[in-house]
């Protein structure tokens, strides 16, 4: 993983500073946003995000991702610090077209798992390795996690850092997704207060 340049990024939220990063195994890019003096050795608000292109950018409703992805840096610029982890892993891990795909079989009944099963790939093929080469660059040990995903938090303990605070992240429910949220409870541990 190699550091590329950093930058300025106002958004609606507040001013942060946006920093690229290149994987030269993947060849994919990654970004974090921080706000404020993370690098001070106190736990940093941060929430680490796997890119969801329908939910974040074309607002659909069948997944929690976009709400998930604005409430996290609404609540990293109502603190004044923070860090977002924006991962290029579509689909958890098995890309756009293929998770068109996944979508299809859902459409005819399949859940989201037994989806990405179908198509010949586990429930789950996110990996969190390139989250340690940026966290270091940027200067972060301690994390106060905005996460309902207990891998997350495995992942993140089993690299060394330090996970102070789990911080459930839930928001965009709505009648298109109930079904995918009991889903990522049932058969992917996701953790929800209801």
């Amino acid at each position: 993983m190699k550091f590329i340049e950093s930058s300025r990024l106002p958004t609606q939220w507040g001013v942060f500073t946006i920093h690229g990063f290149e994987d030269e195994a993947s060849e994919k890019e990654h970004v974090a946003l921080s706000m404020g003096d993370i690098d001070d050795g106190k736990p940093v608000l941060t929430r680490i995000h796997s890119e969801c292109l329908t939910g974040d950018a074309l607002f659909s409703l069948r997944c929690d991702c976009g709400p998930q992805l604005q409430a996290a840096l609404q609540r990293i610029a109502e603190e004044g610090r923070g860090l977002l982890l924006y991962l290029r892993q579509e689909g958890r891990g098995i890309g756009l077209i293929n998770k068109i795909k996944a979508y299809h079989l859902q459409d005819n009944g399949a859940d989201t798992v037994e989806a990405n099963e179908q198509l010949g790939f586990g429930a789950d093929m996110r990996d969190y390795s390139m989250v340690e080469p940026m966290l270091e660059h940027l200067g972060v040990a301690k994390l106060r996690l905005l996460t309902n995903n207990p891998r997350k938090v495995k992942a993140l303990e089993s690299a060394g850092f330090e996970v102070s605070e789990r911080m459930p992240l839930q928001t965009g429910k709505n009648p298109h997704n109930v079904a995918y949220l009991a889903t990522k409870a049932g058969k992917l541990g996701h953790m929800f207060e209801e």
